[in-house]
């Protein structure tokens, strides 16, 4: 080649990198003289650049390569938990996903934004600037409406956008129309089916056995006594008796802790299944009819309303057995129903004074008459009844990491090897929990056949 040619090529090449939109040829093509020149006479720094121009423009302008997941600050009362842990953003990052958290989403769970951005987050300051765009959103509980707080986090979520969390869709229908005016796909993880394949993603579970374990340790604290038996110089004081009502996750984890502790404990529930459960951990079963308690248990694993004539002769029974107990838990929960009253004011009034009882379903109705979600209320006989709300929150770091790992499972279930949607619209997981889809409610809790609602036309957020 000769040195007239080499500095022609060269020419090119400098013109170029300063403006590559000037020449009408396509960028992805050099001319052979300038592909030629390049080892020869032109400066490495003009090399880097010529083929930075021609990476990028091998790829379309203003495409993300990766599906973008958001995860936001939980902002409904009594909420310290959060949607992921530095562990599963690490884990989700590896799946092909580009992670976005806002400020200060996971300081109440002792999660700093600087684990976050280390484990491959990228953390933004706001809401909106997480939320905006996102393909997928993990939140704890539903998002925030524009009549019920500060923002309206649903509006913020782009049409065909994947929601997944606590949605509670059985107490809360209109906002699954809201979700499916959206356009949003909404996946409820409380309705995960109870299988073996979804163990790993039992929020319900997960949750609920944090909760027992809690309930156990706040009755421990009110109560003005020690838990265990004590022998001293002094004397000898008595353990606590701990009757717990429901041997569910949470009832089995209250009566293991309240074990753990010293009590002497004893349950009661109206499956017989219970029954082996409650006696493997050490305590006592109070069985009310060992017949009707055969056919108490749901296919799904849960217990099912009994008749009036059972629930009058389980009080009568339970009446018996408070006369001599300390302490009270109560777990019954009925799955889309207000919870069983299983403490009439009549039977805590034959509790000692300074008894204790926790009512873990207070935020349902309750299962002791006269409790009060949020407060620690006294009776006219002494004794306290506890009805902490959200007690999972009250643990809040580990609720959030065991929360964080039930949902990476289920991205597993919804996501592809290449990081994109790959939705089985066949699975019974997916069928269980996903409540909307393409303008419609699909569940089939919720509305059989699936019904069609209007889509709202998307309204900017600014």
């Amino acid at each position: 080649m000769t040195l007239a040619r080499r500095r022609r090529a060269a020419k090119l090449i400098t013109d170029d990198s300063r403006n590559p939109g000037a020449r009408t040829a396509s960028p992805n093509v050099m001319p052979a003289e300038a592909s030629m020149a390049v080892p020869t006479r032109v400066h490495a720094s003009q090399t880097v650049v010529v083929a930075a121009l021609c990476t990028a423009s091998n790829q379309p302008t203003g495409i993300r390569l990766k599906m973008k997941l958001a995860v936001v600050k939980e902002r409904r009362a009594h909420e310290r938990r959060v949607a992921a842990s530095p562990d599963s953003v690490k884990r989700m990052a590896a799946m092909g996903l580009e992670i976005v958290v806002e400020s200060g989403a996971g300081e109440a769970a002792g999660f700093t934004d600087a684990a976050f951005a280390a484990a491959g987050a990228k953390v933004v300051p706001d809401a909106a600037s997480a939320l905006g765009d996102a393909d997928i959103v993990l939140k704890v509980q539903r998002p925030m409406t524009g009549d019920e707080g500060e923002r309206d986090e649903l509006k913020s979520l782009k049409q065909d956008a994947v929601l997944i969390g606590l949605l509670q869709p059985l107490e809360n229908p209109a906002d699954v129309e809201s979700y499916a005016r959206a356009g949003i796909t909404a996946f409820a993880m409380e309705l995960v089916p109870r299988i073996t394949r979804a163990q790993t993603m039992d929020v319900l579970s997960s949750q609920a056995n944090l909760a027992g374990y809690k309930a156990a340790i706040d009755a421990a604290e009110e109560f003005n006594r020690a838990f265990p038996m004590m022998m001293t110089a002094a004397g000898t004081i008595k353990a606590a008796r701990v009757l717990v009502m429901g041997a569910g996750v949470a009832g089995l984890q209250a009566i293991a802790t309240a074990r753990r502790l010293g009590a002497i404990v004893s349950a009661t529930d109206v499956r017989a299944a219970a029954k082996e459960q409650v006696e493997s951990l050490g305590a006592s079963f109070i069985m009310i009819d060992e017949e009707a308690a055969r056919s108490a248990e749901t296919a799904a694993g849960y217990a099912r309303e009994m008749s009036a004539d059972y629930q009058r002769r389980q009080q009568e029974k339970i009446t018996e057995a408070l006369r001599r107990t300390d302490v009270v838990i109560c777990t019954a929960l009925i799955p889309g129903r207000p919870a069983p009253v299983l403490l009439t004011a009549a039977m805590v009034a034959e509790m000692a004074p300074g008894s204790v009882i926790v009512d873990l379903a207070v935020e349902a109705g309750g299962n002791v008459e006269g409790s009060r979600p949020d407060e620690i209320v006294s009776t006219h006989n002494g004794v306290k009844i506890i009805g902490h709300v959200n007690v999972p929150s009250r643990i809040a770091a580990d609720a959030s990491q065991l929360y964080a790992r039930n949902l990476l499972s289920f991205l597993g279930l919804i996501i592809d090897k290449e990081g994109k949607l790959a939705i089985d619209a066949e699975d019974e997981i997916i069928k269980a929990t996903r409540l909307t889809q393409d303008g419609a409610i699909i569940n089939a809790l919720l509305s059989h056949p699936p019904r069609p609602v209007e889509i709202a036309a998307p309204v900017s957020d600014h």
